[in-house]
């Protein structure tokens, strides 16, 4: 079993920056795909970002594209999404996921078999 613990949302101002961190323990299996979904009141299950460890291959949702960048240390079993130029319409919760090996579809969150519990992200006017 893996563990995923995120940290780093709060609150701030649009146009400003936030960097979240999800860290995994337990079992992780190398290699493995790590990274966040998010979902506002309301709406559907959205992938953010998503780093596949062994092709260090980055795959980035449409809105956030250019703006949010994802990262790893591998050392550390540690992923980081920094958030740029945030908007309002990021606001959500934040969720990090895992699976190992990568799903076909790396932005399909019912294909991630560990989750964190949420990290909130709110950008205000």
């Amino acid at each position: 079993q893996v563990n995923l613990m995120e940290s780093g949302g709060g609150s701030v101002q649009a146009g400003g920056s936030l960097r979240l961190s999800c860290a995994a323990s337990g079992r992780v299996s190398f290699p493995y795909c790590m990274g966040w979904f998010r979902q506002a009141p309301g709406k559907e299950r959205e992938g953010v970002a998503i780093i596949d460890t062994s092709r260090r291959l980055e795959t980035y949702g449409d809105s956030v594209k250019g703006r949010f960048t994802i990262s790893k240390d591998n050392a550390k079993n540690t992923v980081y999404l920094e958030m740029n130029n945030l908007k309002p319409e990021d606001s959500a919760m934040y969720y990090c996921a895992s699976r190992s090996p990568c799903p076909n579809e790396r932005m399909t969150g019912a294909l991630y078999k560990s989750w964190g519990q949420g990290t909130q992200v709110t950008v205000s006017t």
